[in-house]
This record gives C-alpha cells, structure tokens and sequence, in this order.
C-alpha cells in the first residue's frame, strides 16, 4: 500500500506501488525540474493548461502588480477594473457573445450552461423542452451535469444512478486533418444523423459538444462541415448549442476559438484551462443579449440566475488571463500552433514509418496523436510506453493506447526535436 495521504486524481493508485509520481522541484518553459535535478519534457501542457509554458515572466509580473493592490473580492455586488478588462476582451472574442459569467474550472463552466439553457427554457415557457443531446466519445467533465452529458464510460459508468439521461450522436464524421475529404463535406454521415435526431427536435433544450477535437475520448478531430450542419440544425429547431472549447480555446487548434472553423458562433461558450494558461483556476461562460435579456426581470419574479462560486471572477486569475491574450495576440500564437503542428505531424510520421507501431495519426494545430498498435486489447501497452519516455524525460502521459503531443503553444523547435527522439526511443523499447 502506498503510505502517502495524497490520492492522486485520474489514477489507480496501486501503479504508483511501481511507477512513483515525480517529486517536481521546479518548472519552466516547456521543462519540468525534478529533486533530482533531472529536466523533464511537459509534452501534455499538464493537462491541456499550460499554453504558454511554465513560469511565463510576463505572466508572474501580472500576478504581482494585482497581489500589490487585492487578491479577491466577492463578485456579487462588487466589480472591478481588472474583471471589467478582462469581460470586454471576452467579449470580443466573438460578434454574438457579450455576456461573461465567471466560475472556477472547467465542468463548472459546463454545468452553468446546461442550468441557463433549461432555466431560460422555464422562464420562457418552453417546459417540453428538458433533455439535452451530446455527442458520442465526447468528455465535459467530473461533475453530475458535466459527466452526463459525456461519453467515457470509464469515468461515467459507477455514477449512473446519480446521472441524468441524454441522447447522443454517433456515426461522426472523423478526419484525420484539415486535408481529408470528409472536412469539408460530410453530407453522407450527416444524412443518417439528421434522421437519428429527428425524435428529439421538440423536447430538447440544448446540444453540446467538444468543436472540432474531442479530448479525453482520444484526441479525435471530426468534420468542420459537420460543427456547420449542427450549428444550422440547433437554429432551425429552436435548440440551443452549447460549445464546450474548455480545452481547445485560446490557439491549440491553430484558431482562437475552434468555432472559427466552421464560422460558426454557439449560444453558450465555455472557457477554462487556456484562460489562465494553467496558472490559476479560473472558467467562464460567454452568451447573448437574448439569454441574458430573460433574466432580467424584478426580483419577485424568481427569474434571476442564483448559480454562485466563492471564486468566481479572481482578481488574480483575471489579471493574468488579460495578459495571457495580449500574449496570444502579440506573439501569434494561433499561426504558431500552426507551425510547430506541421513539425510535429512530420516527426511522429517519421516515427511511424520507423517503428511500424503506429497507426490512425491525426493533427490540428499543435496537437498530434496516434494509436499504438497492439493485438492484446487488455495490454496496457500506452502505459508501458509512457513509463519509459518518463526514464527518457517526457512527461507523455497517454489516453489508454493514444499517445499524442501537447506541448505549449510557445516550444521551441528544439524541444520537439527532443520530445520525438524520446518518443521513438521509449516505442523500440517496449517489446509489442
């Protein structure tokens, strides 16, 4: 038994009987510092967060210019400059959504979408309209709204009794990049998932989705045509579109929004992780005059949104994602994501090529992944790897038998180079 009193999240504990946690000392850039003095390559961002890499200068300077004058305030019947600044950049992300209400993390962003959209179902005197339409493969999150709209049963399965029922989509439309036939046209699989929700038009507050790139579910990446075919479909009946860009906002995909894609705008847009670049907790959701005009009203009325987080609106973590923005745009890191993408695309084909271990390879963006070939389906075999590229120095945490590269928008050629050499080195060296 492990004699630590830290429960480590998205684990099994007994492995670290075997494969200890890694005592971090320092971080920066793309590196982590362990005790031992040993660097290691962050090649996941530390779960999607760390889009500007660790102890970004910038970053810290903003932290401590708003350390110098308050850390946080109640939002509820106070405001500021800082979380004014941030808001009016928020809203300028898009033509449409100019309204921010702010929370903590990711799945919190999720649930206070799913609570508006049937909230303003009620207010509107819509009350058919109660159930919600997800995708398959796609993950929102660990909370009880948030994990049942998901589609990992992993996660999801012991929780069943504690979930809410919704109908989900299958027959998506995967590409394996930009350049697949399937990404602009996906009329073939559209017309069999035009039919499949046909009996959920008129009972139906909302669909949401992970936009173009399906996280937790393995990295997968599906038709910008279809993102466009669900936009028009959730406005011709009259549902709302909940886009969950939690880990695909602020530049991973070559965009700032992935929405963009498809040009498409939803009806609620959920932020995390990138907001901050993993320096603080911080989360929003984006939506319109029309959500929030139904709200307005006296008080008597019972048509206020009460959801609240002690947390909600940080000054600390507010001052840092305007900075985080500035960066984005100053530096280009949207074309930049781009560009050490097509490296990276490059790289793990070269791998594949090398190794014969891969299969299915995809990219967007600064995001590669692919699947390590394996006829035993109980075999651990992304897990054998991930512990030998840790000996070599990367940090290449897999999902199952995907293994992919996530590294901050801001890595330099260089560490990527390093990062598919350990990468190739810990694939021979596993026996498949």
């Amino acid at each position: 038994m492990i004699e630590s009193p830290i429960w480590h999240p998205c684990s099994q504990m007994k492995d670290y009987e075997v494969f200890k946690p890694l005592m971090v000392n320092k971080a920066n850039g793309a590196y982590l510092e362990l005790d031992n003095g040993k660097k290691v390559i962050d090649s996941i961002s530390s779960w999607w967060c760390k889009s500007l890499g660790h102890n970004n200068p910038r970053l810290k300077k903003a932290l401590l210019a708003q350390l110098d004058r308050f850390e946080h305030v109640i939002l509820a019947n106070t405001t500021n400059d800082v979380i004014s600044d941030l808001s009016n950049k928020l809203a300028g992300l898009t033509q449409t959504l100019n309204k921010c209400f702010y929370a903590s993390d990711g799945s919190c962003a999720v649930e206070i979408a799913l609570k508006m959209s049937l909230h303003s179902r009620l207010i509107s005197g819509e009350k058919d309209r109660g159930q919600f339409i997800a995708l398959k493969n796609g993950f929102h999150g660990e909370t009880t709204g948030a994990l049942s709209v998901s589609d990992i049963g992993i996660y999801k399965t012991p929780y069943e009794k504690i979930l809410f029922p919704v109908n989900f989509i299958s027959e998506i439309p995967y590409v394996s990049d930009v350049n697949d036939p399937i990404w602009n046209d996906c009329a073939l699989h559209w017309k069999i998932i035009e039919k499949s929700l046909e009996p959920f038009i008129n009972i139906t507050t909302a669909l949401i989705i992970e936009p173009i790139l399906q996280g937790a579910g393995g990295m997968k990446i599906y038709s910008q045509d279809f993102l466009k075919k669900l936009k028009l479909w959730t406005k011709k009946h009259n549902i709302h579109l909940i886009v969950d860009e939690i880990m695909t906002g602020f530049g991973r995909t070559g965009k700032m929004l992935a929405c963009e894609y498809a040009g498409i705008e939803p009806d609620f847009l959920c932020l995390s992780k990138g907001l901050t670049a993993g320096w603080i907790p911080m989360s929003v959701v984006l939506t319109s005059d029309a959500i929030y005009d139904l709200f307005y009203d006296d008080y008597s009325t019972g048509k206020s949104f009460l959801h609240s987080h002690t947390f909600s609106g940080n000054a600390l973590a507010a001052s840092i994602a305007i900075e985080v923005m500035k960066i984005i745009e100053e530096d280009k890191l949207c074309s930049r994501a781009d560009y050490i993408g097509k490296i990276m695309l490059e790289k793990m084909i070269m791998i594949s090529d090398e190794t014969q271990k891969l299969k299915n390879i995809r990219s967007i963006g600064a995001l590669v992944a692919t699947d390590l070939k394996c006829d035993d389906s109980n075999r651990r075999i992304g897990y054998e790897v991930y512990q030998r590229a840790v000996e070599l120095g990367a940090l290449l945490r897999p999902l199952g038998n995907t293994i992919y590269w996530f590294p901050p928008l801001n890595t330099e050629l260089s560490v990527i180079e390093e990062l598919a050499s350990i990468t190739k080195n810990a694939i021979t060296s596993v026996k498949f």
